[in-house]
């Protein structure tokens, strides 16, 4: 049950109280089932024998008290035996006006007005099992647990320094520190009968220098390793068989130290029940690598963005199958079909997205089963739990993520045994966790080069969803070996080096659910749905009878796993083409749409390439000027007034160098810019000889041939694009927060550089149309990143951009909105570019003139007001395939001609 759901329906209680019906009332409304809330009502499941009080075991303790005495009372009930006994989780106190309750398993109090517990409706959400995902990346616990496994795993190293002379040595340690998680866990979470048993019994049969603890844990662990221990000492007899692989292989535990024994067992004092398996793998896996370890809660992924995968990937139509089963058949038909669904994540990590699958899939079961109950009426029958950890597969490469992973679901089996449990104490039993059974099908691998097949074996009617957070690293960062990777991987394919290496996956999962009824999502960097890498992608997937099934638009992936923090990703469902709906997200908004395209849009799957000449009849724009000079064609404010001063005839060979950061941050540079008409005067100046000199040695050092034939004019840029007359400045390099491009308009004193792309010839109401909003609109859907700033390409962004003919009427009338523009600029001279165009500072009358000019572009294409940038984009693709299979047609037929 949603959070807003519950809160709405205490208010619901508040709003219709009645004093009888109150405490039932509160129950339902945290999705206790009606028949179980019945038989509490009838006396089946009131423990208490006193008059006027109501004990539901592992529920609540509830009693209507005297005014004076509701502060006193909770006290002594949260010490009274009898009550503790059944387990409680809540003690509640009321004389109907007040309201003081305690939270008896982490002893926080709650006292308020009975009108104001819809405010405070939080405090009981346990009773709906939403504590499964109590943890967030900035749980204390979590975090204490896990500062103080990076010290001992420091004190182990630190004394045991051939540890990692091997690959099996390295590997040993992984098993060996997963061990001993587990032993700290199983005695603080019953999976031990005796409470504290590992600690006291390590501390109790252990010298304080450490000397003998290696050997301590080496008989313990073959202890838990082996069925019957009649033959062992007592103290080691008093331990259940785990088993379960966990402990089935033979190590070698380190050797301690009297520091690194005292850690262990400070280790065993924290509360390990407060721990929560879907975190802590991933914080542990943390301690490994000391360059994380400065804030551990960022390795971790967070359930709230798992959700946004897995819910449209599956859960949202398991949860339409329950609340439209109306008969007893078909909800035991829905466990049956989730109890034989594989979930597989082929880049598993410590497992977070298989551990919140397991326990969704777990909770999901609980409801079906409550529903189930509701419907028998007063002979519910004997349930066990149906989802097995085998229907749960992954691939890990990394040794110590693959152990956490294995570990972590083992523990979120028995945390959801307990939640089972609470929720089903009468009528619903989990089996015994120990011995351990297998638990899921991680495998230890390269997903890249490992048979996902082999791994998570797939036929043509297995329901399969493939999940997952798989690394990113941009073609440019990949190293060696992933460069090896994606070379395996697209053996098949050509021009493949530009993709992002996230590719691999999309590709293989293609291949993997092909003509099945699997499917597959991955978080991805919005980059693969940007720039060259859609066109270079999206025909692989596309081509083989796949559709986008749906998609999360770009947003902040704040608290990631893989370490990304910040980066903005997408996330992307896959699927064979069926014709039902799919569902484009934007924050919290979700649409319903015909098709998804490769960019995110509701539009057909054309592919937007860079062209060499416009697609519209626009001016041609070029990429600026490029010296190639190492630096020594160009100069700052204090090396120009040096050279001048010495030399003033220097000037007339020096001109205003503006790139992209020059433009936006309002600084000054400027080259030393030479034409065929002034060269001799120039080489007579020494300070220009000079430098004219260094050139030709950076030129002549390339490794380039076509470098090293510019050596022969070293006066010269490397490429030289300027021309007379004024021209427009776009930057090339744009801020991913801004609304509007900031434009330049400059005169041929400036020479524009790379970092710059350049219209000459220029005509004022061109600079209104790629200032606008629609142009922006499109260069962020098309353009490449680097991180999270765009990429302006005159091939992919200008050359492409879909705009219509137009009058000189309306371009007149577009002149007037630009001068605007520059005007509104003109009254800020102190402020940059970055000021003016950051849209918490850019003055009101620039933001205003930019929004006139806006309606007057879009006028262009129609009448109509665009509602949003989502109706933007999809006339702009919807204009840009009308224009593009003109442009191809004409094409042709010009051909055509010429053969004639």
């Amino acid at each position: 049950m949603k959070s807003t759901e519950i809160k709405h329906n205490v208010q619901n209680l508040i709003d219709n109280f009645s004093k009888e019906e109150f405490v039932f009332d509160l129950l339902v409304a945290y999705g206790i089932s009606k028949t179980s809330v019945t038989r509490l009502k009838k006396g089946d499941y009131n423990l208490s024998k006193v008059d006027g009080e109501l004990l539901y075991k592992k529920k609540i303790f509830y009693k209507v008290e005297a005014s004076d005495k509701l502060l006193s009372s909770i006290e002594e009930v949260a010490k009274e035996e009898r009550i503790l006994k059944q387990q409680p989780r809540f003690a509640i106190l009321t004389d109907f006006k007040q309201l003081v309750a305690k939270d008896l398993k982490l002893g926080k109090n709650l006292d308020i007005q009975l009108k104001e517990l819809p405010n405070y409706f939080d405090f009981f959400l346990p009773l709906a099992g939403s504590e499964v995902y109590n943890a967030s990346n900035n749980n204390e616990a979590d975090r204490n647990a896990s500062y103080k496994m990076a010290d001992l795993y420091d004190l182990l190293i630190e004394e045991n320094p051939a540890i990692y002379n091997s690959k099996e040595s390295i590997h040993n340690l992984n098993i060996f520190l997963s061990r001993l998680l587990f032993c700290f866990f199983a005695e603080d979470t019953e999976i031990f009968k005796d409470k504290s048993i590992f600690t006291d019994t390590l501390a109790q049969h252990t010298a304080e220098s450490g000397k003998d603890t290696h050997l301590f844990l080496n008989d313990l662990f073959d202890r838990l390793n082996t069925e019957n221990a009649d033959h062992l000492p007592e103290y080691l007899r008093k331990f259940e068989y785990v088993n379960g692989g966990l402990f089935g292989q033979k190590i070698a535990s380190p050797i301690f130290t009297s520091k690194a024994r005292k850690t262990l067992i400070e280790l065993g004092d924290l509360n390990w029940s407060e721990i929560n398996p879907d975190i802590f793998g991933s914080m542990i896996q943390a301690v490994v690598d000391k360059d994380y370890r400065s804030d551990l809660g960022m390795h971790y992924t967070s359930v709230e963005n798992i959700l946004k995968l897995i819910k449209p990937l599956f859960l949202d139509e398991l949860y339409d199958a329950y609340e439209n089963a109306t008969t007893i058949n078909q909800l035991r038909a829905l466990i049956k079909r989730i109890s034989k669904i594989k979930f597989f994540d082929p880049a598993c990590g410590s497992g977070n997205f298989l551990i919140i699958t397991y326990k969704e899939i777990r909770l999901l079961e609980i409801k079906i089963l409550e529903k189930i109950t509701d419907l028998e009426g007063q002979s519910p029958t004997i349930k066990w739990t149906e989802i097995q950890l085998s229907q749960f597969y992954g691939i890990e490469i990394d040794d110590f993520a693959h152990e956490m992973a294995i570990l972590s679901l083992w523990l979120a089996e028995h945390q959801m045994n307990k939640v089972f449990e609470e929720r089903l104490f009468d009528y619903g039993k989990s089996k015994p966790i120990l011995p351990l059974k297998e638990a899921g099908q991680i495998k230890q691998g390269n997903a890249t080069r490992r048979d996902w097949n082999e791994v998570c074996p797939i036929s043509s009617t297995d329901e399969v969803y493939v999940i997952g957070n798989p690394p990113y690293l941009g073609y440019s960062r990949q190293d060696e070996t992933q460069k090896e990777d994606m070379k395996i991987v697209f053996s098949r394919v050509n021009n493949y080096k530009k993709l992002d290496y996230i590719a691999c996956w999309f590709y293989k999962g293609t291949n993997y659910i092909q003509n099945t009824k699997a499917k597959y999502a991955f978080v991805t960097t919005n980059s693969i749905t940007q720039g060259e890498q859609v066109a270079l992608l999206w025909p692989l997937v596309l081509s083989k009878g796949q559709e986008i099934d749906f998609a999360h638009q770009s947003f902040k992936w704040t608290n990631n796993a893989k370490g990304n923090a910040g980066v903005a990703v997408v996330i992307i469902g896959v699927r064979n083409i069926d014709g039902t709906d799919k569902f484009l997200y934007n924050q919290n908004l979700k649409q319903s749409v015909k098709n998804i395209s490769p960019y995110l849009a509701n539009t057909s799957n054309v592919y937007v390439i860079p062209r060499n000449k416009t697609l519209s009849k626009l001016s041609p724009m070029i990429k600026g000027s490029s010296p190639g000079d190492n630096g020594n064609l160009l100069l700052d404010q204090e090396e120009k007034d040096k050279i001048i001063s010495k030399n003033p005839i220097t000037a007339k060979f020096i001109k205003r160098y503006i790139g992209a950061s020059e433009f936006i941050k309002g600084t000054n540079r400027y080259c030393i810019h030479i034409t065929e008409d002034n060269v001799k005067e120039a080489y007579k100046i020494k300070e220009l000889a000079e430098r004219f000199e260094k050139v030709e040695i950076f030129r002549l050092n390339s490794k380039k041939l076509a470098t090293k034939k510019k050596a022969e004019t070293p006066h010269f840029f490397d490429e030289d694009k300027h021309q007379e007359g004024e021209f427009i400045l776009v930057p090339q390099t744009g801020s991913e927060r801004r609304n509007y491009i900031p434009i330049g308009y400059f005169d041929d004193s400036y020479v524009p550089s790379n970092a710059t792309r350049v219209i000459y010839k220029v005509q004022p109401w061109l600079f209104g149309v790629i200032s606008s909003r629609m142009h922006i609109v499109w260069v962020k859907a098309v353009a490449g990143r680097l991180k999270m700033d765009m990429q302006y390409s005159n091939t992919l962004c200008y050359n492409t951009f879909p705009f219509p003919d137009i009058t000189n009427k309306q371009k007149e009338n577009l002149n007037l909105y630009v001068f605007a523009i520059l005007d509104e600029r003109a009254k800020h001279p102190s402020k940059t570019m970055a000021q003016l165009y950051n849209p918490t500072t850019m003055p009101k009358g620039l933001l205003q003139a930019h929004q006139a000019l806006d309606t007057a572009i879009e006028q262009c294409y129609r009448l109509q007001p665009f509602k949003n940038d989502t109706e933007r984009l999809e006339y702009l693709f919807k204009q840009y395939e009308e224009m593009l299979q003109k442009d191809t047609l004409f094409a042709k037929q010009k051909q055509s001609r010429k053969k004639k």
